[in-house]
């Protein structure tokens, strides 16, 4: 049995639904998300705050873990199988008991470091409950969904789950002591959209379990590894910065300052994501480098000047949003401000269009030439003694910048490639 076949909406009319779908997704996690920021930091003071930073920022490097780079390796198999039911039912089994392992394997390691690590030994269940819900949320099968191109299915699940976060963190989250509430509302929400995102994939796309086959999970687990070594790579030079402040700042205030700037710099970097997301199954498909050229003149001109406008007014803008308490967060936001503007391009440039000129590994071989530029800024940061929360803000748009360059001399080295299976025509 095959598949529901999509609409007849062509190449670009199938982009554009998922685009408008990632769009959707993004503006409802801008706006709650938002929302729950300014709420949290004014319940929480800056020190929880910042506690709350180091949380989300340890988890990230989990959740990496976890998804070890499915949600690219993935969305490629899907769409390129997108026809084949018993493959795609290999692909989600293989896909989904490769994260049951790495699962175990990380809480063994969490455990691990919550003994080691001083600062947070006092808080090893707060860190466990963040653990359960990052989890739960690795395990949800987004990449079928973005190989498929049903981004619909997506962003309902997804709007639905964060708003029943912002309502119940309104409604429950009262004082510091109440931090707690945030990771078990996030873990019941992925829960029951997990529940619902196997029913419907059962039983309205026709894709359920196979026997499990443990040659085939690692087998996917090797194929998988490049897009995780890149994806890991990223995270060193943004969540590590905040783990930094966490164990060598006297201040838990200074984690809350940078934790402001890099919340609306996450902001930002989810109001361009879904243009890439959207772009990565339809150029391995249909190689369209014309529509990439389009897309970044038209765009990135108006990046630059809404980055600008942040610079010269960043501190009223991060008093208004986070409270009065939060201005010392205005030198970290300019300093992480080329970020916004490279990120786009580099984003573009990254995975969709080097992967449809048949170079992906260097989309991932350009974010381990950025994470090692970062631990050596890091390194003489250190023994400097420069280590600040606006001196990291600074290495995370230095890197930023090099992996833009990378890709940026690899396409233009190897740009004979797009005009090869009609790329250019396309």
């Amino acid at each position: 049995m095959k598949l529901p076949k999509h609409l007849p909406l062509g190449r670009h009319g199938t982009l554009m639904k998922n685009t408008v779908m990632l769009y959707i997704l993004t503006f409802s996690q801008f706006f709650l998300s938002f929302i729950v920021a300014t709420y949290e930091s004014r319940i929480l003071d800056p020190v929880w705050f910042g506690v709350l930073g180091t949380a989300t920022a340890i988890m990230t490097y989990f959740q990496l873990v976890i998804d070890f780079g499915y949600l690219l390796s993935g969305t490629q198999e899907v769409a390129q199988n997108r026809d084949e039911p018993q493959k795609l039912n290999q692909i989600y089994t293989s896909v989904t008991m490769g994260k049951l392992l790495l699962t175990a394997v990380s809480a063994l390691a969490l455990l691990l470091l919550c003994r080691i690590i001083p600062t947070w030994q006092d808080k090893t269940g707060l860190y466990f409950l963040f653990f359960l819900s990052t989890a739960l949320n690795s395990l949800l099968p987004n990449f079928l969904y973005r190989g498929l191109e049903r981004m619909g299915a997506i962003t309902v699940r997804t709007v639905a789950i964060r708003v029943f976060f912002t309502v119940g963190i309104l409604l429950l989250l009262k004082d510091s002591g109440d931090i707690w509430i945030i990771p078990v509302l996030n873990a019941v929400g992925a829960l029951v959209a997990l529940i619902i995102t196997h029913i419907h994939l059962g039983k309205k796309l026709g894709i359920r379990f196979a026997r499990p086959d443990l040659r085939e999970t690692l087998s996917g687990m090797k194929r998988s590894a490049v897009f995780f070594y890149s994806r890991i790579a990223t995270t060193v030079y943004s969540a590590l910065n905040t783990i930094i402040l966490d164990i060598f700042t006297a201040s838990g205030a200074v984690v809350g300052y940078y934790n402001c700037a890099d919340k609306l710099m996450t902001m930002g970097k989810s109001a361009v994501s879904p243009i890439s997301d959207s772009l990565y199954p339809h150029m391995v498909r249909n190689r369209d480098f014309r529509l990439v050229r389009k897309v970044l003149l038209l765009l990135e001109p108006v990046i630059i000047l809404f980055c600008t406008a942040v610079f010269i007014w960043a501190e009223p803008l991060c008093v208004l949003i986070f409270g009065a308490e939060y201005g010392p967060a205005a030198p970290v936001l300019r300093a992480m401000l080329p970020v916004g503007i490279v990120i786009f391009p580099s984003y573009v440039l990254g995975f969709p269009t080097l992967s449809a000129m048949g170079l992906s590994k260097h989309a991932n071989y350009s974010t381990i030439v950025g994470s090692a530029f970062h631990l050596i800024l890091l390194a003489v940061l250190f023994l400097t003694d420069s280590l600040s929360m606006v001196t990291l803000a600074l290495c995370v748009s230095a890197t930023e910048t090099v992996i833009l360059l990378y890709r940026i001399v690899i396409i233009l080295k190897n740009r004979h490639l797009m005009s090869k299976g009609g790329g250019e025509e396309g």
